[in-house]
């Protein structure tokens, strides 16, 4: 039973930056598919970035790929999601998420909220216009 602790979050002004980690407790970590999502008030829980277990697979949802990038350390058993000209529309509670799925199979469910096992408690962006 992995536990994920985001930091990072913050308030920032529109078109600043932000990284946010999320350190993993167990050292499998490096065997565990990735993820980030965020809700914000009033919306749906929202993917935003995964990536395989060796960082060799990612995928980033339309709205952020040019502004936001996954990466993982996997020596420090760390997770990140480097945040760009960030927008007002970026403004959400974001959370790390892990799965223990195959990178074959995390390759056509990465999207997915459900196909993750375990959650951080998540970290609030907040963006400025």
């Amino acid at each position: 039973q992995v536990q994920l602790v985001e930091s990072g979050g913050g308030l920032v002004q529109t078109g600043g930056s932000l990284r946010l980690s999320c350190a993993a407790s167990e050292r499998t970590f490096s065997s565990y598919c990735m993820g980030w999502f965020r809700q914000a008030p009033g919306k749906e829980r929202e993917f935003i970035a995964g990536i395989a277990s060796s960082g060799g697979f990612t995928r980033h949802a339309t709205s952020v790929k040019g502004r936001f990038l996954i990466s993982r350390d996997n020596a420090k058993n760390t997770l990140y999601l480097q945040m760009n000209s960030l927008k007002p529309e970026d403004t959400a509670v974001y959370y790390c998420a892990a799965t223990t799925k195959n990178s074959l199979a995390y390759s056509r469910t990465y999207y997915l909220a459900n196909e993750y096992d375990y959650w951080g408690q998540g970290t609030q962006v907040t963006v400025s216009s």
